[in-house]
């Protein structure tokens, strides 16, 4: 029998999940206590859901996916019993950390694929797949963590050379290209700023801030990464949103693989694929119909009156046909580039990179995320 602090728990996020509906215009019947059934039937524009919730304190994964699983069970059980009801899984926690998400939606799609789910958290997150459901995903404001009083600034963990270092790290444990960076492992700062080519005081601040943070383990012979679920969850706040992205055409219509190609090799470290065309670059690619995307330290100026002497001249900005290519100035150009990898003769950003710049994007952008951190990352935490 469940106890009070459970039932109480189910009962605040049965609230909180009919809310989330309720919100978005579904309207919501929440089932008698005692009674069989879904724990809420909610209906929008000719779609009925039978939800089943399971709640739980506990964000890990071995403890989500037996409860999602509960859920997908019973649900499919009373949609097979009301006639016009599709069933939906729901998970409520306290604290959903993003590699949590992904690694939960990738088990549902992988074995629930015909059953709606969901994933809520009390700090404010929302994460649906299924249809009619896309407006019920919400991204949680970040807090900050703090320790004994003291405000710790993402941004200081997650600067620009500090997010190299930490590719630099991570390196030994990823496939063969996917990143470009060494694959040893460190005793000390010293190796560490040697092999990541940094200063010895920007490889020690980043260092001191890893122990501040509890993400670096002391007790072993080299320097080594620990609560890396944790930690792939700070590193996803810091990635963009809403980022002005430039649309551009190639002048001459034809080959444009070959275009790319040609344009990257003569601006080498200054731009490489990105986003979704290094995801397929990288062999992981999962969205198809984006127009390419070209990361780049900073924007180009274009002068159409001397075309020879500027290769990015062979592009026209804001064209009125259907652009071949879509530019972006990355936030972190070292740890961007530096990492950046040669696939098929062009340079394409790292996993890492790919999956940290796709997570916000509004075309099916934590889709491909999803299916980069399933088929790479979670390797790693």
């Amino acid at each position: 029998m469940p106890s009070p602090k459970t039932s109480q728990r189910t009962a605040q996020a049965l609230q909180r999940v009919a809310g989330l509906f309720e919100s978005k215009g579904w309207k919501v019947q929440a089932s008698e206590p005692g009674s069989t059934g879904p724990d809420l039937v909610v209906r929008r524009r000719g779609k009925r859901y039978g939800v089943v919730l399971k709640a739980t304190s506990e964000g890990r994964a071995d403890r989500v996916i037996p409860l999602l699983s509960q859920a997908v069970l019973e649900a499919r059980a009373y949609a097979l019993q009301s006639r016009g009801s599709m069933p939906m899984a729901v998970v409520h926690v306290d604290h959903a950390p993003r590699a949590l998400v992904a690694s939960v939606m990738a088990f549902a799609q992988e074995f629930a694929a015909e059953v709606a789910v969901g994933f809520v958290s009390a700090e404010g997150a929302s994460e649906f797949r299924g249809e009619g459901l896309g407006d019920l995903n919400v991204s949680a404001p970040f807090r900050p963590r703090q320790v004994k009083g003291t405000l710790i600034r993402t941004d200081n963990l997650f600067s620009d050379l500090n997010q190299w270092m930490l590719k630099v790290l991570l390196a030994p444990e990823l496939p063969e290209g996917m990143l470009n960076a060494p694959r040893g492992r460190y005793r000390n700062g010293v190796e560490l700023a040697r092999a990541a080519q940094v200063s010895a005081m920007t490889a020690s601040r980043f260092l001191q801030q890893l122990r501040r943070e509890r993400f670096l383990l002391e007790s072993e012979e080299f320097l080594t990464l620990v609560l890396r679920e944790e930690l792939f969850e700070r590193w996803s706040a810091v990635a963009p949103y809403g980022t002005a992205d430039v649309p551009a055409r190639f002048l001459a219509n034809i080959q444009i693989e070959d275009r790319v190609r040609e344009l990257l090799n003569k601006v080498e470290g200054d731009a490489c694929l990105g986003l979704f065309a290094a995801a397929d670059g990288l062999r992981v690619g999962h969205v198809s119909g984006v127009p390419r995307y070209i990361s780049v330290r900073r924007m180009p100026r274009f002068n159409r009156a001397s075309p020879g002497s500027n290769p990015w001249n062979a592009l026209q900005p804001f064209p009125k046909e259907a652009p071949h290519v879509l530019l972006r100035v990355v936030r972190f150009p070292e740890s961007t580039f530096r990492g950046a990898v040669r696939r098929d003769g062009v340079m394409v950003a790292d996993v890492i990179q790919v999956w940290l710049d796709v997570l916000n994007h509004p075309t099916r952008g934590q889709e491909q995320a999803t299916h980069i951190f399933r088929k790479v990352l979670q390797a790693l935490c």
